[in-house]
């Protein structure tokens, strides 16, 4: 049975609805999917559920299409992860963003940090964030999720620590605890992942003084777009929805 497209639309849906699909979603489903009239999708909103719907009518120009009745809305996260990372250059950081929506996390807070080899600011920075949201909406809609990740601004490393955080653990293959061995953080927890070449040994402290919990992975040194994966991994097994 083929899978049947997913798209994301910022638009309100209801059931029984006649609606027209925006210009950039027109062009990607005609032109890179080639779906006709008559074809079947799937839209959500962001607001927690999937509209099965038929396509009226499509060109180059238009999709008009029908919705039908909702499906059940998406359940709660059992772990509530915020993942901040460390800004790393091009496709790292597309690839760790995608695959940590892949696997549940909640909020991203993209870092600048004193080893990061990209420097934005300005057009760039709005450019680069819109960017990585639309690498969150695509995750979401070939993952199956229905409510999107929160992208947050991206913002310094030293402004990030003074915030509060629930559970806060830094991946530091110093450190003498595995994250394996912590005991269950409750309904959240926020990893603090650093860049290529991860924290400035003075950062690692702020992140301590911030009351930051060290936690290693294992044995291996792990680049920047795959520590998030493995740490995502080992707390949804552990502590989330992994284990059902």
């Amino acid at each position: 049975m083929m899978r049947r497209t997913r798209v994301y639309v910022g638009l309100d849906l209801a059931a029984g609805m006649i609606l027209s699909l925006p210009p950039h979603t027109v062009k990607h489903l005609v032109q890179v999917l080639r779906l006709r009239t008559r074809d079947a999708l799937i839209l959500f909103n962001d607001e927690g559920r999937d509209y099965p719907a038929v396509i009226l009518c499509a060109n180059r120009h238009r999709i008009e299409v029908r919705l039908g009745e909702p499906g059940p809305p998406e359940p709660p996260l059992p772990l509530h992860v915020h993942l901040a990372l460390g800004i790393s250059k091009g496709e790292r950081m597309d690839f760790a963003l995608q695959k940590a929506v892949e696997l549940g996390v909640a909020e991203m807070t993209p870092l600048f940090t004193g080893r990061g080899m990209v420097r934005l600011d300005g057009d760039r920075l709005d450019k680069r964030l819109e960017h990585w949201q639309g690498v969150v909406i695509a995750a979401c809609e070939q993952s199956g999720r229905r409510l999107l990740p929160r992208l947050h601004p991206a913002e310094t490393l030293g402004s990030w620590l003074t915030k509060g955080h629930h559970c806060p653990l830094l991946l530091d293959p110093s450190a003498a605890l595995p994250l394996t061995s912590l005991p269950s953080p409750g309904p959240a927890l926020t990893f603090l992942i650093g860049p290529e070449g991860g924290l400035e040994p003075a950062e690692r402290e702020s992140a301590y003084r911030a009351y930051f919990t060290g936690v290693r992975l294992g044995p291996r040194i792990l680049r920047t777009e795959t520590a998030p994966l493995v740490a995502l991994a080992v707390a949804q097994s552990q502590w989330g929805d992994l284990r059902c």
